[in-house]
């Protein structure tokens, strides 16, 4: 008896350590009178707001609300009550686009929010990017130039992170000249044999990687890279000092001059890595697709249209996409570079022309998944749509409707089953 309340009152102690934060009690949610969230331009859009607290509405609350195009609100209320807790309201758009109710409570000192973005003729949106003349041929000097040089590949096996199944390894190759290398995490199956292959390119910022070992123990070689050209294998805090020091805003260098914007670095680096998986000899010569979300959305719309290897992508809330848009005062894609900007440095537009995903989605030859979300306040849905629409070839699109920046799990189970199906291993 003395050991059973013993071990009953360890087991009182230790319930409370695992205990999870999930979520918040006070919740906005906004919602539209269309299950798929897809109007007709030109036809209402009936929202309803609820503010709730432990699932019941909340009284007398006080909210901000702004409603209009997605980025160009032309409706904004600050401190309205809500005696009931709940709100109803009407949009529209005669042209398509997308139109965000987005709402803040403020409940007890802490502010809550909550949005709804309806589609209007999405399947419409066409995007504003124009293409250079020579776009072809400076990707093609770019890369040719780059290929110059031999890949010089260093590897280094990382023991602690191998599995039964797959080894692990820090690898880096030569990318535009000898002294400029891409790093990356490469997985390969430790049973002998051929794989397909999977590029992971990835989002804005620089942080270390821990490379995609679920998809390599499913018969896959996977190689995610970083584009710094520094090592990926570094504590956190290392990355985070760049961020804020050397890489501060390295996406907005030389927007002016495309032969020294970052990005070309940065795009012929990850047509390299496929230079580097092609050269592996566990490749099986045919199946090699890539894949990235925000930035990495880009570099994978990059890659698929520089180089015609790769058999699939799937860019997942594409960043970087339909900048020009902005000069007729419609959403734009990150970094934004020409939102709110009065008279822009036509410069910097022809430029960022040479580095839009608009001009590679138009290139893509091979069967793509695209998925984005429209709550999405850092890539709007207006561009990651028209990106969509301007592509010819195969291709499936899955929304998640109220995904913001960020993956709900289902989207991510449907990405990666995509992919295995894909390399055949599904």
């Amino acid at each position: 008896m003395k050991r059973l309340t013993t071990l009953l009152a360890l087991v009182a102690i230790l319930i409370p350590l695992h205990a999870q934060i999930r979520g918040y009690n006070i919740t906005v949610s906004v919602t539209p009178d269309h299950k798929d969230w897809n109007y007709t331009a030109g036809e209402k859009a009936n929202f309803v707001v609820n503010v709730r607290k432990s699932g019941t509405l909340l009284d007398n609350v006080d909210i901000d609300y702004e409603a209009g195009p997605v980025m160009y609100p032309d409706v904004k209320k600050s401190h309205v009550k809500l005696s009931d807790g709940t709100m109803k309201w009407t949009g529209t758009m005669k042209t398509p686009g997308f139109y965000r109710l987005k709402v803040t409570a403020h409940v007890e000192g802490k502010d809550y929010v909550g949005m709804c973005t309806a589609a209007f003729s999405p399947e419409k949106l066409m995007p504003a990017t124009q293409c250079p003349a020579d776009f072809d041929q400076f990707w093609g000097k770019a890369l040719a130039d780059a290929r110059q040089h031999a890949l010089d590949p260093h590897m280094k096996l990382l023991p602690e992170r191998c599995t039964e199944t797959v080894n692990v390894y820090e690898v880096s190759f030569v990318n535009t000249r000898p002294d400029s290398r891409i790093y990356g995490i490469l997985c390969v199956p430790v049973k002998p044999g051929k794989y397909p292959a999977l590029l992971r390119v990835p989002g804005a910022g620089a942080r270390p990687y821990g490379g995609d070992i679920y998809t390599a123990s499913q018969g896959a070689i996977t190689l995610e890279i970083g584009i710094h050209g520094i090592t990926v294998t570094m504590p956190r805090e290392f990355y985070q000092d760049l961020g804020g020091a050397a890489l501060d805003g390295y996406w907005e260098s030389n927007l002016d001059q495309p032969d020294k914007n970052f990005y070309k670095r940065v795009v012929t680096g990850a047509v390299r890595s496929v230079d580097y998986i092609a050269s592996l000899p566990q490749w099986n010569g045919t199946d090699v697709g890539v894949t990235g979300s925000s930035q990495g959305g880009f570099l994978s719309l990059a890659v698929a249209a520089l180089d015609k290897r790769i058999t699939f992508l799937a860019p997942v809330h594409d960043a970087m996409c339909d900048y020009e848009i902005a000069l007729q005062k419609k959403a734009c894609g990150w970094p934004h570079y020409f939102y709110n900007v009065e008279k822009p440095d036509m410069k910097k537009v022809e430029g960022a022309r040479y580095y839009d995903g608009v001009n590679f989605a138009k290139r893509v030859t091979c069967p793509g998944w695209y998925s984005f979300g429209y709550n999405d306040e850092v890539v709007p849905p207006n561009s990651a749509y028209s990106v969509y629409n301007v592509v010819t070839a195969p291709k499936t699109l899955s929304v998640y409707q109220m995904t913001e920046h960020f993956w709900y799990q289902e989207q991510w189970d449907e990405w990666e089953n995509w992919l295995l199906e894909q390399m055949h291993l599904r």
